[in-house]
């Protein structure tokens, strides 16, 4: 899953093509998530997730089959291209990143139902030709870290397929509704944030006994849970958006 608004130069690695390129030793920087204002997370993620960010839902569009799909995301902002995690100098304002920040520069993206190749972004500044980790040793094969990377990589597209069934579980149940988050910022304007998907909190009162119990035995109960606490951290975000607001009037 290759997110356009961290990748700018999306390339699958190649062995030629990225034959003596390294990274860079240096302190972590995500100036490059500064227009990230989510991001998807794995279903096994909400529990670390849902203390640092809300997490909602939005549309993914049809499978093969013509039927809906939906994702999770972790909320980074409440407008677009806003990351208010981010702060000055880079550093990341949660101990938690999701799986596929962590993983940057490094992606993954599916060729087909049974292919997927790493991808990285050629235009992070944290390449180097001549120091730093290799990606291919010297007879052009991977290195210990990509091999490394590529594992990696290949669990948390593992754990995408399996977030896809919580979502059939969801659009199944019918307990999916359009969220809209309204503030009143201390200047009187009112911020609403829309535009996500989020648990209906009377549908899913409204759930007979023995779809609980089978939303239980899934585990889609739990991610509920998880959910609906997480929503507490977008007055947080309010919070944030309203100090950047007053340390530059022009955010």
């Amino acid at each position: 899953m290759i997110n356009p608004a961290l990748f700018k130069k999306a390339a699958a690695v190649d062995t030629t093509a990225h034959r003596g390129w390294r990274i860079a030793p240096a302190q972590p920087n995500w100036s490059v998530a500064s227009e990230l204002n989510a991001m998807f997370i794995a279903s096994v993620e909400f529990g670390d997730a849902c203390v640092e960010y809300p997490i909602v839902f939005v549309n993914a569009g049809n499978d093969p089959q013509g039927n809906r799909q939906i994702a999770p995301v972790a909320v980074f902002g409440l407008r677009e291209k806003e990351n208010l995690y981010l702060e000055q100098g880079g550093t990341w304002r949660a101990s938690y990143l999701p799986a596929l920040l962590q993983a940057y520069p490094f992606g993954i993206a599916r060729v087909d139902d049974t292919r997927v190749v790493v991808v990285v972004d050629e235009a992070w500044s944290g390449w180097s030709q001549s120091e730093g980790t290799a990606l291919f040793n010297e007879d052009g094969q991977p290195s210990e870290h990509l091999t490394a990377v590529r594992d990696q990589l290949e669990k948390i597209e593992a754990e995408v397929q399996r977030t896809r069934l919580f979502g059939d579980a969801l659009v199944k149940a019918d307990l999916l509704t359009e969220m809209r988050f309204d503030a009143t910022l201390p200047d009187g304007k009112t911020l609403t944030v829309d535009g996500f998907l989020a648990v209906d909190e009377k549908k899913f009162a409204a759930l007979s006994d023995e779809k609980v119990l089978e939303l239980h035995k899934s585990g889609a109960l739990g991610l509920i849970h998880a959910h609906q606490i997480s929503l507490r951290h977008m007055r947080r975000l309010v919070q944030w958006r309203q100090e950047r607001a007053a340390a530059s009037p022009s955010a």
